[in-house]
């Protein structure tokens, strides 16, 4: 293995030691969708998709998102993830009305991961409304506030109350620029730069969203958001898959993140996102389970490459730098990078090289047997799958 990563992998016997792998975009109740959606009479298009998963929303209570989370969490854990950043936007009750203890639900999500042995940064979404001019529609009332101020406490009561827990951080999540105004996004950006906390958003996912952007603003998202004074490099940009060029090289030029989840938007038909430009422009890529329709961080890092091989119609479609190979690199998409986008610290004094937990590798798994250890991590990646996971260490706090 090239010199740049050698504080990262090790070999030990027949087991392959890689830094701990991070699903930086996850909604764990959606997992409740697995097997409903797959028929065209049942969702056809993303937004029949999207109805279903309304009416799944509509269901649940603190009692059963804490269940479904809990299993989703331990399918990531078995899987090799060590955190995971839950974009949690089901606040309220059916009507809209808040819980008593208006973070409820957030409290009973992490709780859900804590028991199933994850780091989790609970990214607390905001949400306004349907549309420019529309007000919350049915399920969206549960995920809606009345104002940013709302959302604003709610940021200050997490906090406080997680504050000294080691494996918890608080993130904040304007859901998307059809959510929420522009006014939202700028005081939230405030807050998170005040607080140093992640800003992670969905952006461009699909065409009706940057639509829909053009209509209000005139602008496409990511120049909104530019404009916002929002991109840095402790912005997260989720999906992305809809930009232009010029949005690409905006978001490098930020040392932004882009969450790509690759097994979720080939589910939904959303497309594929132009990775090339975004590795060129300096983005920094990471990976998310989001819909919980596939669990396995090994497919998400290796569709990085080999979407965009289907997209260009060829092999080995970047050269990363530092010397790395194309596997060493997308391990540090889907660990170290997965890791500083959720507002984890690495080790080594170098902000792309390490951080603690480790996820171990059986190089004796039945898709790795005739692998050489020289050609381990090429092997995980291109042929590997969950299935090679035998456990997760986790470093003393």
């Amino acid at each position: 293995m090239t010199a740049p990563l050698r504080p990262l992998v090790r070999i030990e016997g027949d087991t392959l030691v890689v830094p701990g792998l991070v699903s930086a975009h996850s909604h764990a109740f959606q997992r409740a969708l697995r097997g409903t959606t797959q028929r065209a009479a049942q969702t056809g298009t993303f937004w029949s998709w999207r109805d279903a998963m309304y009416r799944l929303a509509d269901t649940l209570t603190p009692e059963t998102i804490a269940d479904i989370s809990r299993r989703a969490f331990e399918e990531l854990r078995a899987s090799g993830v060590t955190a995971v950043g839950e974009f949690h936007y089901v606040h309220h009750q059916a009507d809209g009305t808040p819980y008593a203890d208006r973070t409820a639900l957030a409290d009973a999500v992490i709780g859900a991961a804590l028991d199933a042995g994850l780091r989790i940064t609970l990214l607390r979404t905001a949400y306004a409304r349907a549309g420019a001019g529309r007000g919350p529609e049915g399920t969206q009332r549960r995920f809606s506030d009345g104002s940013v101020d709302d959302v604003l406490r709610d940021l200050d009561t997490l906090r406080t109350r997680w504050k000294h827990h080691p494996r918890v951080r608080i993130g904040v999540a304007p859901h998307s620029v059809r959510a929420v105004p522009a006014s939202w996004i700028t005081a939230l950006h405030a807050d998170a730069k005040a607080h140093a906390m992640p800003l992670h958003m969905h952006v461009a996912e699909v065409q009706g969203e940057v639509d829909a952007c053009l209509a209000e603003h005139q602008r496409r998202p990511v120049e909104l958001l530019a404009e916002l004074g929002v991109l840095d490099a402790r912005f997260v940009a989720v999906h992305a898959t809809v930009l232009a060029s010029h949005e690409a090289r905006m978001l490098g030029e930020a040392r932004a993140f882009v969450c790509v989840c690759p097994t979720t938007e080939r589910d939904l038909g959303d497309g594929l996102p132009d990775l090339t430009a975004l590795r060129d422009a300096g983005a920094r890529l990471c990976t998310g389970v989001d819909s919980h329709v596939l669990s396995d961080p090994i497919e998400e890092a290796r569709a990085l490459e080999m979407h965009e091989r289907l997209r260009l119609r060829r092999r080995v479609t970047f050269t990363p730098d530092r010397g790395r190979t194309p596997a060493e690199q997308l391990l540090v998409d889907a660990s170290v990078h997965g890791a500083l986008a959720c507002g984890w610290d690495v080790v080594n004094g170098d902000r792309e090289t390490s951080w603690r937990p480790s996820t171990r590798i059986n190089l004796r798994a039945r898709s790795l047997a005739d692998v050489s250890r020289d050609d381990a991590l090429d092997g995980l990646f291109y042929s590997g799958s969950a299935a090679c996971v035998s456990g997760v260490d986790d470093a003393a706090e």
